[in-house]
Parts: structure tokens; sequence; C-alpha cells
């Protein structure tokens, strides 16, 4: 059989399906800043954006159900002095984010309760939203900002001074500093919130044991002069980054963070485009989205045995310069939605674009929704200063699809997993061990007759199991005249005749008895047949080297019984295949006679 492998995977199939402009987020004045960040930070319930205000720094927060046109006049959140750089919503309070700026300060924001875009007053009596708190300690602009995924209330800023600081929100205070020593272009926390990996300008990749304030690993990068982006692949010791070559082709890389020297199987191009690719990893799918800064395109990769393999891409002629992707908790999981985008269009409206995996089910799909991470933190700012690691407690999907809330699942990991064991334990769960299907039973004569399908399929089988080198309309003339046995027998002594030796059916018998165990030794032809089962007419004692005429011509017997089996087989097959095509026939003239009828 020729052809084509295909990959077996549950993601091969996902879609991106974008939304209409009336259910887009619209009339909005995204900022036009050339800092490299996404604008765009999303949770299940608001989304943040990167105003383009004059007279200080502003963002908006918008409800994810005021879908349309907005207001020309809607409240913002006002606090800096200077643009707003970054937002990034707090994990484990959706009414709480975190604003970096170019005035070097960070503010912590509470969404009003009630909040909405559209409020019931005249434009000109609305009200801005202050900040909580503000955090001073950076000298100079804030680019980055980014709530640990593990532990609450901490957060990670990277600043145009060449260093991060690690802030305790709740103390109001920087606890930790990481000197780089250039500018930080990105930053993602591992799932238990101890490390930090970074790209910078000058080229390197490093990965921060945090709370020790130094690299456990700082080595050389992407080699273009371009940005580079990094994020933590979930609970697994890997890392993916995007990059440019030297000669500015566009690169994938994965790295292990137990080996991270050079990167897995090198430096992956992508393409030639000039528009930096911000990448989104989705744990419950194991799957990369690589979103084009400046095109319209997204393409998403699915992680296995260490590469990345590239299942799709949702493509359009509408170009992104910002992205956010929402958390797994948030999607629409009566659509079987895996993910959802939320891109830029033109700096002015905010374009949904789901991901969905097509299936008809009408039931909860548990194997394309693992648990996700939930509300509850694994620990407080205070144990992760003590340097507590942990995972936070997971939820089940499943009670969200049936309206319970929120419901923790037990078994929650202390540490990540390995990213190694958990491929090697992917495999036998997505296939039960079963080697060898057993042959169905000899069915009674009353059973009714199978289907053409399931016909066909045996017919296949059968030619299969003894096809050679010829044609298969010649199977009768075939060289099946050679000894073969279809019971369990010791191997054959050298002594045996030429002829024996020199059959081919023979031949694939020792050959499939050499790569069979015995448990599961290859099944009689009358057992395969729908006929009744064909006795064995030799002895179950093992043969005497010197009596391999005799079992020769016994063998012989037994090979000319399982071709008039064969043959009664597909005798009764095509006259089955014969009856059923005149009833289609008959039926097929009924149904142009009652049309002739109505017509």
């Amino acid at each position: 059989m020729s052809g084509r492998f295909v990959r077996s995977s549950k993601y091969r199939h996902v879609f991106g399906r974008s939304t209409r402009k009336e259910q887009c987020y619209d009339n909005l004045r995204i900022s036009r800043n050339a800092w490299d960040t996404n604008l765009v930070k999303v949770n299940p319930r608001y989304l943040s954006v990167n105003w383009e205000a004059g007279g200080g720094g502003a963002f908006a927060v918008v409800p994810l159900e005021e879908r349309g046109k907005l207001p020309d006049r809607i409240p913002l959140f006002r606090g800096h002095t200077a643009v707003v750089l970054d937002t990034d919503w707090n994990p484990f309070n959706d009414e709480v984010l975190a604003s970096g700026s170019d005035d070097g300060r960070i503010c912590i924001w509470k969404v009003p309760e009630g909040f909405t875009v559209t409020p019931d007053v005249h434009a000109d009596d609305i009200q801005d939203v202050a900040p909580v708190s503000k955090l001073s300690g950076h000298p100079k602009k804030v680019g980055h900002v980014l709530f640990n995924p593990a532990a609450e209330n901490i957060l990670a800023t990277a600043s145009g001074d060449f260093t991060v600081k690690i802030w305790d929100v709740e103390a109001g205070a920087a606890k930790l500093t990481l000197n780089l020593g250039d500018i930080v272009q990105s930053q993602s926390w591992s799932a238990n919130g101890s490390l930090l990996v970074t790209t910078s300008r000058d080229k390197k990749l490093r990965i921060w044991d945090v709370r020790q304030e130094r690299p456990v690993h700082e080595g050389q990068g992407h080699a273009g002069a371009k940005n580079s982006r990094a994020v933590w692949l979930g609970e697994r010791d890997r890392i993916a980054t995007t990059g440019f070559s030297k000669m500015s082709d566009r690169q994938l890389a994965l790295w292990d963070i137990r080996s991270p020297q050079a990167p897995i199987d090198g430096f992956k191009t992508l393409d030639s485009i000039s528009g930096v690719c911000m990448p989104f990893w989705d744990d419950g799918t194991n799957c990369l989205y690589l979103a084009g800064r400046g095109d319209g395109n997204i393409r998403y990769f699915e992680l296995e045995n260490d590469k990345f393999e590239f299942l799709s891409e949702y493509k359009s002629a509408d170009p992104q310069r910002g992205i956010a992707f929402m958390p797994k908790r948030g999607v629409n999981i009566h659509e079987n939605e895996v993910t959802r985008a939320f891109k830029t269009v033109n700096d002015t409206y905010i374009e949904p674009v789901s991901f969905i995996v097509p299936r008809r089910a009408e039931s909860f799909q548990d194997d394309i929704y693992p648990p996700a991470v939930g509300l509850k933190p694994a620990m407080n700012s205070s144990e992760w200063f003590a340097g507590k690691e942990a995972i936070p407690p997971k939820i089940s999907l499943g009670s969200l699809y049936d309206g319970e809330g929120l419901k923790e699942v037990t078994g929650v990991q202390d540490k990540p997993s390995s990213s190694v064991a958990t491929e090697t334990k992917a495999e036998p769960e997505a296939k039960p061990a079963s080697p060898v299907k057993k042959a169905p039973e000899p069915t009674p004569v009353a059973k009714p007759a199978p289907s053409m399908k399931e016909q066909g399929a045996s017919m296949a089988a059968m030619v299969n199991k003894f096809a050679d080198d010829e044609e298969p309309e010649v199977v009768e003339e075939s060289s099946f005249d050679e000894p073969s046995k279809p019971v369990e027998r010791p191997a054959r002594s050298e002594t045996s005749s030429p002829s024996v030796k020199a059959s081919p059916f023979l031949q694939k018998e020792e050959q499939a008895k050499t790569q069979t165990p015995p448990a599961v030794a290859s099944p009689t032809t009358a057992e395969r047949s729908s006929g009744p089962p064909t006795p064995s007419a030799e002895p179950t004692a093992p043969l005497s080297s010197t009596t391999g005429s005799v079992a020769a011509g016994s063998a012989a017997d037994a090979v000319q019984r399982e071709i008039g089996a064969i043959k009664e087989l597909l005798a009764e097959q095509t006259k089955t295949i014969a009856s059923q095509a005149e009833q289609v026939q008959n039926l097929t003239a009924e149904i142009e006679a009652l049309k002739a009828k109505l017509g």
C-alpha cells in the first residue's frame, strides 16, 4: 500500500473562525507607540487596550459582553504621566490589573463594580478610573509587566534601566532585582513561578533563579538584530523562542532548560517576513500559536516528541499589531473552542478569532479539555519569597460545561512535570494497548448478512494476508501448493525439501512467527472467515526432523483446505454483493417512480 503517512492528532483539523464586524470591539483608539508589546491583554471578563490619549498615558478596559461600536467618549484608566506601554491581568482576580508606563512607574488598578463603557450619563460627566496604588523604583520606562502564575501578588517588571524587579504588590515594594545589562525584549514565568526566562537586545537567552537573583543559564539566542520573544511551555521543562537569523529570516526554536546551550534540533526557519512573531502557548492542547506582528496570519503547531508539528494557519488580510489569548477557563466549551485570540485591526477595532476542534458531539469533550488553572493561587507572596514551589490547583472544565461553576480537581503537582515523561505517557493513553485484534467468532447461519462495507474490509484483509507479487486476478494460480501449517509448531530443520523452503507462503508464515509472540499467534483462516471453523488435521506433538515429508504432505492438505475456504467465502460474498446491488437498483427504480408520480 502506497501513500503519504498522516500523523494522528486530535487537533489536526483545528480551524480559526473570524467574527463579523458588528460583533467586534469597534471605534477604539489603540496606541500607536512603537514599543514592542502586545498592546492588548484579556481575561474571561475584560479586555485591556493601550490607548492613544493626550495629556498623559491611559488605557481602556472593555467588558467582553459589550461588543459593537463603542461611544466616542468612554471612561479610561488614567494615572500615568506618560504613554502606557504594557498591562497585565492578575491571574487570580479578574478585576485587578497592573500597568507599566514611559514615566517609570507601575500602577495597580481595580475595575469598579458594575463597570461599563456606555454609562448612562452625559459625555462630559464621564469619570475616569484612578489607580489603587503606584509602585516607584525604576528610573526609566517600564516596558513589560507580568504577574506570577503561581503566587499571589508577585509582579515582574522590566525596565529601560536594564533590570527586572520583582514586586510584592501587597507590600508595595520591590524585593528582588535581576540585572541584565541591556533592554529586556520579553519575559515569561515557569508554571510554578520559581524561574523566569528573558530575551534581551544583547541576543542572550537567560533563565533566572529569581529568588537567588542570578541566572542559572545565560547563552546565545537568535542571532538576528531584531527583537526576539520567549514563552515558557506551561508545566514542561521546555521554552520556545521566536526571533531572526543574521539574514533576517524569522525563526522558531525549542529549548530544554536542563541543557540550554543550544536549541533542540537547531533553529527552524519560518519565513522571510520582517514582523516579530508573538508566541502563545496553550497548555491544555500542547499547541503553540505564532502571530505575526504586521501581518494577519496566525500559524499553530503541536508539540510532539520535542518537535513542533505544523497544524495549520489562520489567514487574514487584516494585519495585527497586537494580540492577546484567552485563558482556558474563558473559552466556549459548548462549541469545542480550544482557545480564542483578540487581534487589533487598523488600530481602530479588535476582532476575536475562535480556534475550534470540528466535532459533532453534543457532550463534554474531556479529551480536549483537561483540568486547567483556576482562580486559586498555590501560595501567597510571603511563602513564595520563603522559597515555596507549587502548581496552582486545577479546575474541571466539565463543571463549567454543566454550569456548576469552578470545581477543583484532586492530584495537584508540586513541581512542573518533565517534558520527556509527559510525552512518553501520552501515547499509551491515546491508544489502548491491544497489538492484535481478535478474529470474530463463527456466526450462525441465521445471522443477517454483513454490510457491503464489512464484506469489502474482510475481503481486503484476506487478500492482504496471502498477497504476493502477482496480480489479484490470478490468485487461484499463485504458488499456494507448498506446505504450510496454520497451527503453532517448532522451527523446521535445515534438511527440509528445497521446494518447501522456497514457498513464498511458507516464508511469510515463518517470518510472521518470528515477529509475533506465541500468545498472539495468527488465527486460522477458518476463524477469519464467516463460515464454520476448519479443524486441523495435524498432530499437536512436535515433529521430528526425520519426518519432514509426512509433515509436508499434511501441511499441503491444510493449505488446500484454506484455499478452498477462501474460494467459498469469495463466492458467498460475490453473491451477497450482487443481491444487494439488485436491491439497490429496485429501490432506485421505486424512488424514481415515486418522483414521477409526485412530479
